[in-house]
């Protein structure tokens, strides 16, 4: 149990059914009636936002989660990794994993997230090196431009990048907002 006194951004707590995590909290005590809680939640299984007001001193029950480093190994139906410790596969939906499957390469390690033993999401690095498969041709002696085109990489996913990238190069890429960092 955790009081909502002691909320903290990151907490994570299981309010209604729903596993929620703590992205803000603003304790409020006004002139009259009693102290409270509000408070911005997002859902981890949807990814959804909440607001919700608790009382102040309010008992709520705390999720616990636990993560482990994975390896990415392959995509079939299903997404499936294995435990770098003991070797266990364990299979995640696209539901599970949403925009994130842009950003994954095989071998990759990411890190599972579980509550109560059933994976629930993925963390990944936070930058990834992957190839350009396919983009424009890039203008000859175009090195330095704050010109952008689009490309896409081995992975799937559609980035924008500097004029001067052609098919085959190597480029850094922040899977937090898929933006284009440099070529490797």
């Amino acid at each position: 149990m955790i009081s909502t006194n002691d909320f903290k951004n990151g907490v994570t707590i299981e309010y209604e059914g729903d596993l929620l995590e703590v992205i803000y909290f603003q304790h409020v005590k006004p002139g009259k009636g009693g102290a409270f809680v509000r408070t911005k939640l997002k859902n981890l299984l949807t990814g959804a936002i909440y607001e919700k007001t608790f009382r102040a001193d309010e008992k709520l029950e705390r999720a616990i989660l636990e993560t482990r480093k994975m390896q990415y190994l392959y995509k079939d139906e299903l997404y499936n990794f294995m435990d770098n410790l003991n070797f266990e596969q364990v299979s995640l939906e696209e539901e599970q994993i949403k925009d994130k499957k842009y950003y994954l390469l095989e071998n990759m390690e990411v890190t599972m997230v579980f509550h109560k033993g059933k994976a629930i999401s993925i963390d990944l690095p936070t930058f990834i090196e992957a190839k350009v498969k396919n983009t424009e041709p890039g203008i000859k002696g175009d090195t330095v431009s704050s010109s952008f085109k689009p490309a896409e990489i081995e992975t799937g996913a559609k980035v924008q990048v500097p004029l001067f990238i052609e098919n085959g190069d190597i480029i850094r890429v922040d899977t937090r907002s898929g933006e284009y960092i440099t070529r490797v």
